[in-house]
């Protein structure tokens, strides 16, 4: 008799689904790796103008996306709900704090402390995640931790300075990933996005009417070119948002944590064969800490869903 395999194969669903999520997730890493050389062409505009102009820009495109998907509604349940008004809120002020720092970085040629704040960041959202919601930490997240602490330390004591641009970026990033973390996922990105840009609106119209009354402001006076670029800063910031969503929505959390290492990579490598950047010996052992520790976070990460998976067998 002969004997037939009838084992189910892969569901064509679930792959079409992974290789979406894949490239949503790819496209959204990818970009944001690549913006310190969107950044760098801006020049002669300041971070402040760079930073304003995101906002304001990021907030009509976010606005023009909405209708178009016939989202308004949801973005007026948003701004009703008090609490969500207000955790959003704040998440604004830390992105937009984590944008400034990052275009500082970028623009005034300290692109690998951008990298290194985001290779740290992982290990931040991990210190977080403890001291804040009580979650407990496993022996190979203690150890990066600690190789961590190590690598800041070696930066400051031996390279003369603690890389304040570089924790920036991590505990404002890190900060704003805990708000959104307790806002969950009552709402699609566009509309958070949305709501964030348009609590850092008053703001950022302020620094345009100043800039524009002390001659500073460098949109419309540089050329056609320069202000498409300027203009399409609002895009820049929604698309990689819209990907990440995408890509969270049908790739396992850890996938999304691998993934999320090509940022830092690219922005270094940019740094050092693009933008010229120098890496003296003791940046190269801090670095060396950190990936590290990085290395630490990506062995725990495989280990424990294999751990559970064994315990619940």
């Amino acid at each position: 008799m002969t004997a037939y395999n009838t084992a189910p194969g892969p569901d064509p669903d679930e792959q079409s689904r992974t290789r979406a999520g894949l490239l949503a997730g790819f496209g959204a890493y990818g970009i944001w790796g690549l913006l310190p050389l969107y950044f760098v062409v801006l020049e002669p505009a300041t971070p402040l103008e760079i930073v304003a102009l995101r906002v304001l820009f990021s907030l009509l495109f976010c606005l023009v996306l909405l209708a178009l998907t016939r989202q308004l509604g949801t973005l007026g349940r948003a701004l009703r709900t008090p609490r969500t008004l207000a955790a959003l809120a704040l998440a604004g002020l830390l992105i937009g704090i984590n944008w400034f720092l990052y275009v500082l970085a970028t623009t005034t040629g300290h692109t690998i402390e951008a990298s290194l704040g985001y290779f740290i960041n992982p290990i931040v959202a991990i210190l977080l995640g403890v001291v804040v919601l009580r979650e407990r930490m496993r022996r190979l997240q203690w150890a990066a931790v600690g190789v961590g602490f190590v690598a800041v330390v070696v930066m400051a004591v031996f390279y003369g300075s603690v890389p304040w641009l570089s924790l920036g970026l991590a505990f404002s990033f890190g900060l704003y990933g805990l708000v959104k973390n307790r806002v969950g996922a009552s709402f699609p990105a566009v509309v958070t996005l949305t709501v964030e840009t348009l609590a850092l609106t008053p703001v950022a119209a302020v620094v345009v009417a100043a800039l524009s009354a002390d001659g500073s402001l460098t949109l419309g006076t540089e050329g056609p070119g320069h202000a498409a670029l300027l203009l399409a800063a609002g895009v820049i910031t929604a698309v990689p948002l819209i990907l990440f969503g995408a890509a969270a929505s049908r790739l396992p959390l850890s996938t999304v944590g691998m993934i999320q290492y090509l940022t830092p990579i690219m922005q270094f490598l940019l740094a050092v064969l693009v933008l010229g950047e120098q890496m003296p010996l003791v940046r190269w052992v801090s670095f060396c800490f950190v990936w590290l520790a990085v290395l630490l976070l990506v062995l725990d990460a495989v280990r424990t869903p294999r751990a559970r998976r064994a315990g619940r067998a």
